[in-house]
């Protein structure tokens, strides 16, 4: 999805968030992640380096506050995918931003696309769908919601949600 953002909008910015989840496969560092260990990222909360973080599947993700403060200075629309305790912590730094929540079109989807990336033990993908229940539960506190179940029209829907909040 932001990929498809990205190739419709490729001025927009969009924050590479750090990671404490091992890489995969296909991800290339710094493009996909910023990935550090845990003591790492402990660090980086002490020094006030996140806009936001948070706890996710037991691994902790986080927005580096920098470049997002960078871009919005020099006027560039920026994007964020963060989890809803993420959202929840831009909202109280930034009142001002529009927070949007990607649903699935089902619960079934949903837990199809997670089986089927392969990337997560059983166990893990069961603690996601929980996680994912109390996220979509909370939908009420974000200002709209996209339902991704096509990409493309969806990322058409993102981007006009957002060049509709710059105006």
């Amino acid at each position: 999805m932001v990929a498809e953002v990205v190739r419709r909008w490729p001025e927009l910015f969009v924050s590479v968030s750090v990671t404490t989840r091992p890489r995969r496969a296909a991800e290339r560092p710094d493009e996909h992640y910023h990935y550090v260990d845990r003591a790492t990222f402990a660090r980086m909360i002490e020094r006030g380096e996140f806009l936001e973080h948070a706890e996710y599947a037991g691994n902790f993700y986080g927005t580096p506050a920098g470049p997002v403060r960078q871009a919005l200075a020099a006027g560039r629309s920026t994007l964020l995918e963060i989890e809803l305790e993420g959202a929840r912590q831009v909202r109280a730094a930034m009142p001002d931003a529009l927070l949007v929540m990607l649903v699935p079109p089902s619960w079934e989807a949903l837990a199809a696309r997670l089986s089927g990336r392969g990337t997560e033990d059983p166990a893990v993908r069961q603690r996601r769908l929980r996680v994912a229940r109390e996220e979509l539960a909370a939908s009420a506190e974000f200002d709209a919601t996209v339902v991704n179940d096509d990409v493309q029209r969806a990322a058409e829907e993102l981007i006009a949600l957002m060049r509709g909040a710059r105006r």
